[in-house]
């Protein structure tokens, strides 16, 4: 029997935290909850990212629901991935149950049934706001890397971006690309060559499959206007910050449409978000629910710039949470970024989970009351293992948890519920409105039909007036040689006396008698 009063002593002293913190729940030690050993978590080290893991029906969604309510009601909005469809409950609150009276009286924590202010989000057409952005703002470096392409082809994409840039071609879509990658393989190819040098078929014949796969994945529903603003995600209401749910449901056939989303989302928020450094509070926290679909299919390429982001973005007071299965299920060089560790319970059927298994032990700090590698598989439903940063950034004590209970809706919503929370929406009538303004598919159109003259940039007005006059000059400088004015005229009269002869009109030649010297 391990010793009770030096692991509740443990506990207290581990999570004495500073500055804002909430209760998650309660350790647990040999099968008995100790409600004096409550463990929290602290607001000011939730920018450093984290992970909730464990096998299906462990209890991983009631977690997220759980830290969503905590954050709203701290002023935090958040961005929950939603792929299964049961996050939507946070709309109303919870109805009770006699199971969650009874946990939470074993816990000492208060039990309030309540509803959070959420706005539910979509790529698709699901319940929810469009979320949508443009080509231009995913940028050459970015759109090549979730494409997929090796050096040449993105140096060859970067160009395509210059060129739609310097002759005002908007690249908004899939759509707008394919035609300008036609448009510069047909008419246009010698004057964009001088221009930007020459393109391998083969290169653009291997960038347009690329592009196909995305579209295949429904990329096209995603790209367009209007852009979605992230600073949309940052406002409240009645005292408690918007809980952001994207409607994903639809999308688990689709990874590299989610990886494609969220490195663009990712991005945008890292690009557009002031520094704020290390505040008592994050400025949005994103949950990422089912995030093996983000780097099942991910290149090396994509998965370095998505450890990149994790790193950087925190800066911003931004967090970023894993939810999956299997900690293996995200890479190391990411997961060793991670704060905060829910550890749900997994199941050890087969050799390769029991290995998955010790391998997620080791991801824990050492504790003196556990054995982690065998209470993984032992956790009940709604129980994990829990560690966090202090305030100085070192892990607390590792603590087997009872879990409280979500304080809203566990169930999910139905076509009615959610249709009245869409009608509530502060963002449908801004997003819902497809703008479809004139971009580089239909300006291409026009230019190939004769309607309409292209605008060049003044780079290109330069380069093209510094070869006119290049030519010039070399045509000048031919002009006044006297040689060469020579063979000009001999060429020109031989040609001249060759037409004649084939329309069957004679020409009068000099008789040599008429010149003493001469080649006549």
């Amino acid at each position: 029997m391990a010793d009770t009063e030096a692991f509740i002593e443990k506990i207290k002293k581990s999570y004495d935290l500073e500055g804002i913190s909430f209760p998650i729940g309660c350790g647990v030690l040999d099968g008995r909850v100790h409600s004096d050993g409550v463990v929290k978590i602290p607001l000011g080290s939730l920018n450093r990212h984290g992970l909730v893991s464990g096998a299906t029906g462990t209890g991983k969604t009631k977690t997220v629901q759980i830290l969503a309510e905590h954050l709203s009601s701290h002023g935090v909005p958040t961005l929950l991935m939603d792929l299964k469809g049961d996050m939507s409950g946070l709309a109303k609150a919870s109805p009770g149950h006699p199971k969650i009276d009874e946990r939470h009286e074993s816990l000492k924590i208060e039990f309030t049934p309540q509803d959070y202010p959420v706005e539910f989000l979509t790529l698709s057409n699901d319940h929810g706001s469009k979320l949508r952005a443009t080509l231009i703002e995913f940028g050459p470096v970015l759109f090549s890397k979730i494409l997929g392409l090796n050096g040449t082809q993105t140096s060859v994409t970067t160009v395509i971006f210059k060129y739609c840039d310097d002759t005002g071609l908007p690249l908004l879509d899939l759509t707008d690309f394919k035609e300008v990658l036609r448009f510069i393989g047909g008419d246009q190819k010698d004057e964009f060559e001088k221009l930007y040098g020459k393109i391998a078929p083969s290169t653009v014949s291997t960038i347009l499959r690329k592009i196909v796969e995305l579209e295949q994945q429904g990329a096209n529903e995603f790209l367009g206007e209007p852009s979605f603003d992230v600073e949309d995600l940052l406002h409240s209401g009645e005292g408690k910050a918007s809980i952001n749910i994207l409607r994903l449901t639809n999308i688990q056939g689709k990874p590299k449409l989610f990886s494609t989303f969220m490195l663009s989302l990712l991005s945008e928020i890292y690009e557009t978000f002031p520094e704020v450094g290390d505040s008592e509070k994050p400025k949005l926290c994103l949950f990422i629910d089912e995030a093996h679909l983000v780097f099942e299919e991910a290149s090396d390429t994509l998965v370095n710039q998505l450890e990149q982001v994790v790193k950087l973005i925190r800066s911003k007071g931004v967090g970023v949470f894993f939810c999956t299965q299997n900690p293996v299920d995200v890479p190391e060089s990411i997961l060793s970024q991670l704060g905060l560790k829910i550890q749900h319970s997994l199941r050890a059927f087969t050799a390769k989970d029991r290995k998955a298994i010790k391998s997620a032990a080791e991801n824990f700090p050492i504790s003196d009351f556990y054995k982690i590698d065998q209470l993984i598989t032992e956790l009940g439903i709604g129980e994990a293992l829990v560690t966090v940063l202090d305030h100085k950034g070192r892990p607390t004590e590792l603590v087997h948890t009872m879990l409280r209970a979500p304080q809203t809706r566990m169930g999910i919503l139905d076509e009615k519920e959610l249709k009245e929370v869409e009608a509530k929406s502060k963002l449908k009538e801004k997003y819902d409105k497809v703008v479809d303004r004139k971009s580089a598919y239909e300006i291409l159109t026009e230019r190939i039909n004769g309607d309409d003259e292209p605008e060049v940039s003044e780079d290109i007005k330069k380069t093209r007036k510094e070869k006119a006059d290049d030519e010039e000059g070399f045509f000048a400088s031919l002009s006044k040689n006297t040689m060469i004015r020579q063979v000009g005229r001999t060429v020109t009269r031989e040609v001249t006396r060759g037409l004649l002869g084939a329309l069957g009109i004679k020409t009068t030649r000099r008789r040599s008698s008429r010149r003493k010297t001469g080649w006549f």
